[in-house]
């Protein structure tokens, strides 16, 4: 048929619709190299791709048939199709030579046969070799043998004595006819030589030899040998041996020795393309006459030809969440041996996820067994082996690779439960506190990890104001400066999320520490330090070495060893009078105070940190030294501006200040005196009460509380009264407990009221306030 003739409509006959032939790509794929066929996707019809010549595609094997398959997609489906090729009589019957020759003895008798060379026609069925005919001859006749293989030959029988005298050379046409119609034909001469006489023919040891022979027998391997004998003496027993019939086939694969009739192979045999071979063989006298026998060579098959595989769909990549079942690949396997030697097996390793199910004769399908994780594996290099059942048993390997496309199904995992940064106070804005780092298994957009951090709020700020996170790399960053004294901790949620869809996501706790930094100097909150004037403080001069003086207090904002706090005595009027004691910040007396020491001390107390790079603050006291609290010299007057001023102001106010003090000091040593002698005289006990002190209610107010160490006796308390204005205070010494009374701790205070003596019965409250209202001015801090 010539190429584009119509075959069938494959839709109509496999039942499909035709408009999806085109939607699920249908295509044809033929068993060899060769398309023979084409289909119309559209139609569904089937056409012929090239001419085809049915004796090209199967020589003389009948029926002729065609194997291909129909592959469609979505889903993948196969149908196994064939198409028988009949033929036409298109080939005439052929004999190998034009002139056929022979020779015979003029002797021999009538009914003798001779086998004439056959014809070959390509042809098969009843379009094949069908008879012979001669033309017109008195005396022989042709009748058409069958070989065992179906072949037709001529064979001629002598009907007439032959006489070499009345006719030395017979000649006529041999006729081979086909069973085609028209029937065609094809001719040869024959030419038969009349010999003189030779009475004697050889004969053959059998009319039919018999051989196996392996298909891998190797070059010049004797078949067998063929014999025969004759009779005759001389030239005309002389035998020689040779082929009759030379066909194709034999002649390329067997040749015979003409002296011993030994036939040897000339090549390798190959059962899969000729299982038998019929050989006629003739013994040659030299007389000319000859005998005729055949010889059935059997090739026995081995195991030469190993399975083959042929993948002809394949589907990669899958999704890893495939659903068991899934076809992945179609194949066909094909093993041309026979028997055992063909039979195949086909298998793949047991531990892929994957399976060989077949389809149909020699198809089969990969499927799948169950899902996939394309985490663990990627991809899978699958193996499929075809074993036939030969021995010994040859083997194929086929390998193919499917690879899993990934689906969203991992959320991203940080590497750490919780992450702590740390950061230190005062920072730089943008600095790099820290990084958090999350790693997702899936693949390519699903494995893509941004990050961000969740809403919330930090010392009633958003917590974006504080840190911010880059969402590629997961660095953190510090936006603002950080004060250790405002916030030392606070925790931030950190998540990260895929680019999947939908995406997934996980979420840390990220807590960020302050780190403390020396920042702050000590506070002095004991003596209170002002801008214009220091602390004061009495001393008696009875007190003894250990004397405690006062205590500075003082306080730092920032924490561990930033805090630690040390007291230092870093300038003194006279040094060796005080100590301050360095852990506590107690000021005590290092020994005995004399007469030579100064009325007024001033003391610089230096407060210092621990830290890396210390701070300092320093406190400055005025001490003053007094013979007793009612001692006149304890008034005094500190102004370190103008003490370091020399001018004659400041001379006279220093003298008038003395007068005061000395003035002060006899009027208190008088109210004694008197307060002491009434008593003796008239033996009255006298109860203290409260005073009230001048001054607004602003005023600030300080109690000191003194028990006699040295020369004192006895306890005393003093009330006094602190006022406030023009960076100045005036203390009131009011009056003396008595002594013989039980000692009682002074109460400053403040009231609207001008100051009572509570001892009316002495009637001396006017006296005494005149006497005993000396005020020592002092800078308070």
């Amino acid at each position: 048929m010539e190429s584009g003739s119509f075959v069938a409509n494959v839709a109509k006959d496999l039942g499909l619709d035709e408009k999806r032939l085109s939607a699920r790509k249908a295509r044809v794929v033929s068993e060899g190299s060769r398309q023979h066929f084409q289909l119309n996707s559209n139609t569904g019809d089937l056409f012929i791709k090239e001419k085809m010549d049915r004796e090209e595609l199967c020589g003389q094997t009948d029926p002729c048939i065609l194997h291909f398959e129909i592959i469609l997609e979505n889903p993948l489906q196969s149908y196994r199709a064939e198409v028988r090729v009949y033929d036409v009589n298109d080939h005439s019957p052929e004999f190998s030579e034009n002139e056929l020759l022979l020779k015979m003895p003029e002797t021999t008798p009538p009914g003798s046969r001779f086998p004439l060379a056959n014809a070959q026609d390509l042809d098969v069925g009843n379009n094949s070799l069908q008879s012979y005919a001669i033309s017109s001859t008195d005396h022989f006749r042709v009748y058409t043998r069958h070989r065992s293989d179906g072949r037709k030959y001529a064979e001629l029988v002598l009907k007439t004595p032959l006489d070499r005298e009345e006719q030395a050379e017979i000649s006529f046409m041999l006729t081979a006819i086909d069973g085609g119609s028209p029937a065609r034909s094809g001719a040869a001469q024959v030419r038969i030589t009349v010999l003189d006489s030779n009475d004697n023919v050889p004969e053959f040891s059998q009319t039919l030899y018999r051989a196996r022979v392996l298909e891998n027998s190797e070059q010049d391997y004797v078949v067998l040998t063929v014999s025969a004998t004759d009779s005759d003496e001389g030239i005309n027993g002389a035998i020689s041996y040779s082929f009759s019939q030379k066909s194709k086939k034999s002649v390329n694969a067997f040749s015979i020795n003409p002296v011993n009739g030994e036939i040897r192979l000339l090549g390798p045999l190959d059962f899969e393309e000729t299982e038998t071979y019929e050989i006629d063989v003739q013994a040659t006298d030299g007389g000319g006459l000859s005998a005729h026998s055949k010889i059935l060579v059997e090739v026995v098959d081995v195991n030469d030809n190993a399975p083959e595989v042929k993948v002809t769909s394949l589907i990669s990549p899958i999704r890893e969440d495939s659903s068991p079942e899934t076809v992945v690949a179609l194949f066909n396997v094909r093993d041309r041996d026979s028997g055992d030697n063909g039979r195949t097996v086909c298998s793949i390793e047991d531990d892929l996820p994957f399976s060989a199910k077949p389809t149909s004769k020699n198809s089969y399908s990969l499927v799948t067994e169950n899902t996939f994780d394309r985490e663990k594996v990627s991809e899978y290099n699958i193996t499929i082996t075809v074993r036939d059942m030969g021995t010994p048993s040859l083997s194929t390997e086929e390998r193919i690779v499917v690879k899993i496309s990934d689906i969203n199904d991992n959320s991203p995992e940080f590497n750490q439960t919780s992450y702590t940064m740390y950061v230190q106070e005062n920072n730089g804005p943008a600095v790099l506190i820290g990084k958090v780092n999350a790693f997702d298994s899936d693949s390519e957009q699903n494995a893509k990890v941004t990050y961000s951090l969740l809403p919330a709020e930090v010392g009633g700020l958003p917590l974006l104001s504080y840190i911010s996170i880059n969402s590629e790399n997961g660095n953190v960053y510090a936006l603002r400066s950080m004060d250790y004294e405002q916030i030392k901790e606070f925790q931030v949620t950190v998540r990260a999320a895929d680019g999947g869809s939908p995406p997934l996501s996980s979420e840390v706790v990220v807590r960020v520490v302050i780190i403390d930094e020396n920042d702050n100097a000590p506070f002095i909150l004991y003596p209170l330090q002002n801008s214009s004037s220091p602390a004061n403080d009495l001393v008696p001069r009875s007190a003894g070495a250990g004397y405690l003086v006062t205590t500075v207090v003082a306080v730092d904002g920032d924490s561990g060893q930033n805090s630690w706090l040390s007291y230092h005595l870093l300038k003194a009027t006279d040094p060796g009078l005080f100590t301050v004691g360095s852990p506590n910040g107690e000021i005590r007396t290092t020994r005995l105070i004399t007469d030579r020491d100064t009325v007024k001390q001033k003391l610089i107390v230096l407060v210092r940190d621990s830290g890396e790079l210390p701070l300092s603050s320093s406190a400055t006291l005025n001490i003053a030294l007094v013979e007793g609290f009612s001692d006149a010299y304890m008034q005094f007057t500190d102004v370190a501006v103008e003490e370091e001023e020399n001018g004659t102001l400041t001379l006279y106010l220093i003298i008038s200040l003395c007068l005061v003090s000395f003035v002060f000091c006899v009027s208190i040593i008088v109210f004694i005196t008197t307060k002491l002698y009434r008593r003796r005289h008239y033996g009255e006990r006298y109860m203290s009460a409260s005073g009230n002190f001048y001054g607004d209610s602003n005023f600030q107010n300080n109690l000191v509380d003194v028990k006699g160490n040295g020369t004192l006796s006895h306890s005393y308390r003093y009330e006094v009264c602190l006022t406030t204005g023009s960076g100045n205070s005036e203390f009131k010494f009011l009056r003396p407990i008595i002594p013989s009374l039980p000692p009682q701790h002074g109460i400053a205070g403040t009231d609207s009221g001008k100051e009572q003596d509570l001892l009316t019965n002495l009637q001396l409250n006017t006296d005494v306030e005149s006497a005993n209202q000396v005020r020592l001015i002092s800078d308070l801090l």
